[in-house]
């Protein structure tokens, strides 16, 4: 399953009564975990800055990320995007095929060229 961050800003009449905003909360998990079988949720967090909140999640695929965005903005949310996200090490793996295509394709043009 691929991994995604989402962030959330929400609207100024969503951020009052903390209790209101915990069953909000948990009202929105249960309808996204409804629409979007298969997901499975790693951290939420609440922010300091320009995003109110992220959560990462893993997901089947990009559909199943565009939901769960969409979900947020019917639910009040003014943003809500889904980055996809990869492990540091998976990271650096895929960096270091791209180099070395990279000093494939350089080879091959020294040796036309």
């Amino acid at each position: 399953m691929q991994t995604y961050v989402l962030m959330t800003k929400l609207g100024p009449s969503e951020s009052g009564d903390p209790r209101e905003r915990r069953k909000k909360g948990q009202a929105w998990k249960r309808t996204v975990e409804a629409l979007c079988p298969g997901i499975r949720w790693v951290a939420h967090y609440a922010l300091l800055g320009p995003y109110d909140f992220m959560d990462i999640y893993e997901a089947p695929d990009e559909e199943t990320a565009f939901k769960i965005s969409l979900l947020s903005r019917a639910e009040g949310a003014v943003t809500a995007e889904s980055w996809p996200a990869a492990r540091y090490e998976e990271f650096l793996r895929v960096s270091e095929e791209v180099q070395r295509a990279e000093d494939a394709t350089a080879g091959r043009r020294r040796r036309k060229g």
